[in-house]
């Protein structure tokens, strides 16, 4: 299929691998993938499936073992010139999982907030610096004084647009949200999604949205991504995934998503993802374009089978 849309960041058989010999464990295997710029591309999968990883690797605190990233047409995996490291800091944010856990407890969020800041542009004034602080923490919704409070004096909410402002104030490009909600109240999830969308249209954001949710997921992404065991299995427009999803697992996590009306939630059909059922004949996995724009992995049977499923 031919895209017209700018490619902002390339994944090319990614393999992150953790521990040695026989300890050796393979985290991600042989993943591809294009992010183009603006959208935000959902990467969904159960705990363990590899997708943190993949966006640790993209932010360079996950070495890679092979395969290559690149970031505006330039190699960013694996040694580069500190000249582009400098600027990959800027460029590149990640907003992590657990706003707790992210956040130096012993450090006002001031400090936080501008860390970045007084680590790239080291002649920036007190007053520079402080004005930048206050723009950043109102565009998250937050009161410029409390910059001079800690983290724990502030809710879950407010603690992940700390560091939804932690990354903004860098101006960067290109977004890695990890699974930014999982730790909240279901009753503020929709503020910080709604944050997320308006920051976007506004500034231009790019965002890798790593979740294992799809309803959530289904509410932010142009496009969804599902890996499992570190593969990615199926990837498609998000509508296109939602209307026929191809690959059994995709259909496993789309039958768990509950369902508002009581009614439908009893009388719809779970269904099992079952390893054993899938093709174990020993056969090469293909990565197939089956319609414009939607990707499924599979042996040449399989692939027949969800063709039929399509047309």
């Amino acid at each position: 299929m031919k895209n017209n849309r700018e490619t902002l960041l390339s994944v090319r058989d990614l393999r992150v691998a953790f521990g040695s010999r026989r300890r050796r464990f393979e985290a991600v295997r042989g993943v591809s993938f294009d992010i183009y710029r603006g959208e935000t591309f959902g990467l969904v999968g159960e705990s363990g499936s590899g997708k943190t990883t993949i966006g640790r690797a993209i932010i360079r605190i996950n070495p890679v073992s092979d395969g290559e990233i690149l970031f505006k047409g330039e190699r960013i995996s694996g040694k580069i010139p500190r000249a582009l490291d400098h600027r990959l800091t800027q460029e590149i944010q990640m907003i992590f999982q657990d706003p707790m856990a992210s956040l130096n407890e012993r450090a006002k969020v001031d400090y936080i907030v501008s860390e970045g800041l007084l680590n790239v542009h080291r002649g920036l004034s007190e007053a520079e610096r402080k004005k930048r602080v206050e723009q950043v923490l109102r565009k998250v919704g937050l009161l410029p004084e409390f910059a001079s409070r800690f983290p724990h004096e502030f809710s879950g909410g407010q603690r992940q647009r700390i560091g939804v402002a932690r990354s903004l104030i860098m101006e960067p490009e290109f977004v890695i949200a990890d699974e930014p909600i999982s730790a909240l109240d279901v009753s503020i999830r929709a503020q910080v999604l709604n944050l997320l969308a308006a920051l976007q249209r506004e500034r231009g954001l790019t965002y890798l949205f790593i979740a294992h949710d799809l309803s959530v997921v289904r509410f932010i992404s142009d496009r969804i991504a599902v890996i499992h065991l570190g593969k990615i299995v199926e990837l498609a427009e998000t509508e296109a995934l939602f209307l026929h999803p191809l690959h059994p697992y995709t259909r496993a996590l789309l039958s768990a998503i509950p369902m508002p009306d009581p009614v439908a939630e009893k009388q719809k059909v779970l269904e099992v993802f079952d390893p054993s059922k899938m093709d174990r004949s020993g056969a090469p996995q293909l990565w197939a374009e089956l319609e414009p724009g939607h990707f499924v992995l599979g042996t040449e049977r399989e692939l027949d089978d969800y063709r039929r499923r399509l047309f």
